[in-house]
């Protein structure tokens, strides 16, 4: 179990307490460098040495070095020599691609690598940067510092449309309207894999015991929040298929969580295991076709394609849909044009 905590005043050390983690039962013995870079989102292992060399990791209130073996139930203590980052939101000037606006809200199409929302590690350079910037007094939903005007958000890697509120009125009917899943969010995913049938995947999605950057699939809704993901079809190519995945429910890392439970990850994925052949020959000629397909899309094939909802204000049904880009639109072609040969490159 991890907990963010206020920042804690000690003195004139001036350590702030970022995190508390509670060792699970189950937890088999683990040095502890080992443990935090599994379980500290965005943080690497020079910065959890450099901590636990100051003594800014603590277990059971007492220092550690890097080779203390954790045990059930052991209580970690990660501080560092600053407090954590407070949840007001600077505007920056960066454009946005806004595909629709009104008085009420506007649809964004964001790029693949922007941050929707500050957070540890991503303070400036993010969506919301941007919307501070170019909008006033964007609404904000209760406990969600940080986040004016976001009902609902998509993964750094993942392009594709945003619904942005404007006030409070359409932030508490769009928030409705995704609470009873009548939203309609179809994305467009490229996956490992020969799919032959439509489907739907269904379960409870937590994080992972075991790297809490990503999340896992449970059998228990004591686990994990229920979710539901229809797929379709849409074209086959072989090693990989072109799908629409429609989401009922938007938990963390739904679709890439879901496809990888049924043995189809994202194509280029690295934290759910799409950065590898999954799927093909085990031809050199193969294996470099892999990699400029890599190179051409060097992040998760998922493009959130379309949106629609009812308007708060007009009561209308509206939806809207923005087209594949280019590195995703690249990356198919390639495909595309591999399946015409056979895998040894020859027609």
């Amino acid at each position: 179990m991890i907990d963010e905590l206020n920042p804690q005043d000690n003195g004139d050390q001036d350590l702030f307490e970022h995190l508390r983690i509670i060792v699970d039962k189950g937890q088999t013995p683990l040095r502890i460098d080992k443990f935090l870079m599994n379980r500290v989102e965005n943080a690497s292992r020079n910065r959890i040495q450099n901590a636990i060399d100051a003594g800014n990791v603590l277990v059971n209130e007492k220092e550690v070095k890097a080779s203390y073996r954790i045990k059930p139930e052991d209580v970690i203590s990660v501080v560092f020599p600053h407090p954590p980052r407070d949840t007001e939101v600077y505007p920056e000037n960066i454009p946005l691609d806004i595909i629709y606006e009104d008085d009420d809200l506007l649809i964004v199409n964001k790029s693949a690598g922007m941050v929707v929302h500050p957070g540890y590690n991503n303070y400036t350079g993010t969506l919301v940067n941007a919307l501070t910037y170019h909008f006033n007094s964007l609404p904000q939903m209760p406990g969600n510092d940080g986040r004016p005007g976001l009902v609902h958000r998509i993964d750094k890697d993942t392009s594709g449309l945003l619904v942005i509120a404007k006030n409070e009125w359409t932030m508490t009917n769009l928030a409705k309207q995704f609470f009873d899943h009548s939203i309609e969010r179809k994305y467009v995913a490229l996956v490992w894999g020969d799919i032959t049938e439509d489907g739907t995947i269904t379960g409870y999605i937590g994080r992972s015991l075991k790297d809490r950057r990503v999340m896992s699939m449970y059998d228990s809704e004591d686990q994990g929040k229920w979710s539901v993901t229809h797929y379709k079809v849409l074209e086959r190519l072989g090693y990989v298929t072109l799908i629409e995945c429609q989401l009922e429910t938007g938990r963390t890392h739904q679709i890439r969580t879901h496809l990888k439970s049924i043995g189809h990850p994202l194509f280029n994925d690295a934290m759910y295991g799409g950065d590898r052949i999954v799927k093909g020959t085990v031809f050199s000629k193969y294996k470099q076709f892999v990699d400029n397909c890599f190179a051409l899309l060097p992040r998760q094939a998922l493009h959130a394609q379309i949106i629609g909802f009812t308007h708060p204000t007009s009561k209308k049904k509206i939806a809207f849909d923005k087209p594949l880009p280019e590195d995703f639109r690249l990356c198919l072609e390639k495909w595309r044009s591999y399946v015409q040969y056979d895998h040894e490159g020859n027609k």
